[in-house]
């Protein structure tokens, strides 16, 4: 991940499967790999959370070879994913947290300015997700609401 107010990207990540096929090592369904994730979306966990729980416990490196299917698609069919997408939600709570600390710290203003770009990048995602459909179209981002939350 790079950083978040510049088009840098980084190069800190994990390197994806290079064959996307389904690899010879996998004993489950497709049905049973549903299952498992339907079961840690119910339990709170995040796409991402997911997918590094279905890497690192149960060996599998793509979901989508396998079920033809994302995460993401797998909980949405089962109603079981969040209400917000997780980019959207992680910058959100992140606004918040600075929200918090420049309350204590009123003369912080290069802290200011950082939330002046977390909530831009709030609201551009949010335009984003209300034209695909992710979120209602009436929803808004408010500082006080979002603290309460």
């Amino acid at each position: 991940m790079g950083r978040l107010h510049t088009h840098n990207h980084g190069k800190s990540h994990s390197t994806r499967p290079v064959d996307l096929k389904k690899p010879s090592w996998i004993t489950q369904s497709s049905k049973e790999i549903e299952e498992i994730i339907v079961k840690y979306g119910k339990e709170g966990l995040t796409s991402s959370q997911i997918g590094l729980k279905l890497r690192d416990q149960h060996a599998i490196p793509l979901v989508r070879p396998i079920i033809k299917k994302g995460i993401m698609q797998v909980l949405d069919e089962n109603k079981a994913g969040q209400e917000l997408p997780e980019d959207l939600n992680n910058i959100v709570n992140k606004a918040v947290g600075l929200q918090k600390h420049l309350k204590s710290n009123k003369s912080d203003s290069r802290n200011v300015r950082a939330l002046e770009l977390i909530e831009a990048k709030v609201h551009r995602l949010s335009v984003y997700y209300k034209r695909i459909g992710r979120i209602p179209k009436n929803w808004k981002y408010k500082s006080v609401v979002a603290q309460l939350e």
